[in-house]
């Protein structure tokens, strides 16, 4: 699990700090839920509950907008995000083979993240390079006109870099 999606004192001492900052704003709710994925990792029950309760806000409300909103996850994501584009134009070009291919490589499938916490895979609906289709992105980086080999190639890489 990755290291950054622990709930310390710390982290939660940081939160509180900047919940009582977010409280004086008009609208606190989406700068408290971005300073929890921030600080946590990810915004399980207990922060929801925690915000729940100091913005006098419905678990119900709060949890509608983590689950809608896709920078906003209720499980830990890994340090780095692999999205595949499944938007029209990358689709027709293959981009299901390039999901198929990293889930196989990563023995993860969309939406889930590796065991030691480095890699969560998201299928995206369109990333706005659909002249590149089919594309991946790894965190800010865009991989475009996506092959099977550029897809091992590039997460050999990337393992080669945590090492």
């Amino acid at each position: 699990m990755n290291a950054n999606s622990q709930i310390t004192s710390e982290k939660l001492a940081l939160f509180y700090t900047q919940l009582e900052k977010n409280k004086k704003l008009q609208g606190p709710l989406m700068p408290t839920l971005h300073d929890a994925q921030h600080i946590f990792g990810h915004i399980p029950l207990k922060i929801q509950k925690i915000i729940s309760k100091e913005l006098n806000e419905s678990i119900a409300k709060i949890n509608g907008v983590v689950t809608f909103y896709g920078n906003f996850s209720i499980t830990p994501k890994g340090r780095k995000t692999i999205g595949v584009c499944l938007g029209t134009a990358c689709y027709v070009r293959g981009s299901q083979t390039i999901l198929d291919t990293i889930e196989d490589e990563l023995k993860i499938k969309d939406g889930q993240t590796t065991k030691d916490g480095e890699y969560t895979l998201q299928a995206t609906r369109c990333i706005g390079a659909c002249g590149l289709a089919p594309v991946f992105s790894v965190g800010e980086r865009i991989v475009g006109n996506a092959t099977i080999s550029k897809v091992k190639e590039t997460l050999k890489e990337m393992k080669e870099a945590i090492k």
